[in-house]
C-alpha cells in the first residue's frame, strides 16, 4: 500500500534528521506531533542534497546531485519516488507549494559544485538566501498550514532566522570550509584569513539577523513556537562563544556546544516559555 510506502520513507526522513543534527532534532521533538513529518521530511531532503556537494569529494559529487535533482523532478510529476528522502520530501513540497524554494535551493547546492569564493556582498546574501532562508520559509509554510495572512506577516522573521543558523555554521565551520572543501563564504575575509576585526563585524551581521528573527518567534502558532525557540537559543550561545573566542582559536577547531549545557538550555527555554517570559 502506498499509505505504508509513505510511512516508511518518513521514518527513513527522521533517521536522517536525528542522525545528522542533535539540535535540530531536539527541536522537532517539540513541535506538535501533527508537523513533525512535514518538518522531518523537509530536513532530511535539504540534509542529503547537501551532503553530496559537501563529503562526497571520493564520488562523482555532479553526477549524483544531478542524478538526485532528476529523480526529485520525476517525482514531481509521479508523486511518488523510490528514493524515500525525496518520496517524503516531494509530497510536502505539494502539500504546502514549496516548489520555487525547492528549486532556489538545488540551484544554490549546485553552485557548491563549482563556487568556490563569495566575493561580493551579493553574492553571498543570494548564497544564503537559496541555502538557508528558504529552508526557514518551507518551515514556516507547515508551522502556518498554508495560512497566507500568517505566513506573509512572519516570513521576514523566518528568513532572519534561516540566515542567523547558517552564518552561525559558516562561523564555525570556517576551518573546514577553507581547508578541506577549498570554500570561502564570508565576503569580507582578506586572503581567506579570518581576524578579530573581521570576526567581529560578522558577528554584528548575525546578531542582527537574530534580533529580527526574534520578532516572529514570539509570534509563531503554539505547535512550533517551544521548538523554534529552543533551536534560537541554542544558536544564540553557539554565537556568543564564538563571540568571545579569539579568532586564531576559531580557526584551529570547532567550537562546541557541551551536552550538559544544551541540557541547560533546554531546561531555561523550557521554563521561559512555560512563564511566558520569552
Amino acid at each position: 500500500m502506498k499509505a505504508l510506502f509513505d510511512q516508511s520513507s518518513l521514518k527513513c526522513s527522521k533517521v536522517v534528521t536525528n542522525a545528522y543534527s542533535t539540535s535540530f532534532s531536539l527541536g522537532i521533538k517539540l513541535f506538535a506531533p501533527s508537523i513533525r513529518p512535514a518538518i522531518y521530511a523537509i530536513y532530511g531532503f535539504v540534509r542529503y542534497a547537501d551532503e553530496i556537494v559537501d563529503s562526497f569529494e571520493d564520488y562523482p559529487q555532479s553526477e549524483l546531485f544531478h542524478d538526485f535533482v532528476d529523480e526529485y523532478n520525476k517525482a514531481l510529476k509521479r508523486r511518488i519516488s523510490l528514493n524515500p528522502i525525496i518520496n517524503s520530501f516531494q509530497e510536502v513540497v505539494h502539500n504546502y507549494e514549496l516548489y520555487e524554494y525547492a528549486l532556489d535551493f538545488l540551484k544554490r547546492m549546485e553552485a557548491d559544485l563549482h563556487v568556490k569564493d563569495y566575493t561580493t556582498t551579493e553574492d553571498y546574501e543570494n548564497y544564503i538566501y537559496g541555502s538557508a532562508d528558504v529552508v526557514g520559509l518551507m518551515c514556516l509554510r507547515v508551522f502556518v498550514n498554508n495560512d497566507n495572512i500568517q505566513f506573509n506577516a512572519l516570513k521576514n522573521s523566518a528568513k532572519h532566522l534561516g540566515s542567523a543558523f547558517q552564518k552561525v555554521n559558516f562561523l564555525r565551520d570556517i576551518k573546514d570550509d577553507i581547508e578541506n572543501l577549498g570554500r570561502s563564504y564570508f565576503p569580507n575575509l582578506s586572503n581567506n584569513t579570518l581576524n578579530n576585526s573581521s570576526k567581529a563585524d560578522i558577528i554584528e551581521d548575525i546578531e542582527n539577523d537574530f534580533h529580527d528573527a526574534y520578532k516572529g518567534i514570539i509570534k509563531l502558532p503554539l505547535e512550533s513556537r517551544l521548538g523554534v525557540y529552543i533551536a534560537y537559543r541554542y544558536y544564540l550561545k553557539l554565537l556568543n562563544k564564538l563571540k568571545y573566542a579569539d579568532s586564531d582559536k576559531i580557526l584551529k577547531g570547532r567550537i562546541r556546544i557541551s551536552n550538559t549545557l544544551k541540557v541547560y538550555i533546554l531546561t531555561k527555554s523550557y521554563l521561559r516559555y512555560k512563564f511566558n517570559i520569552i
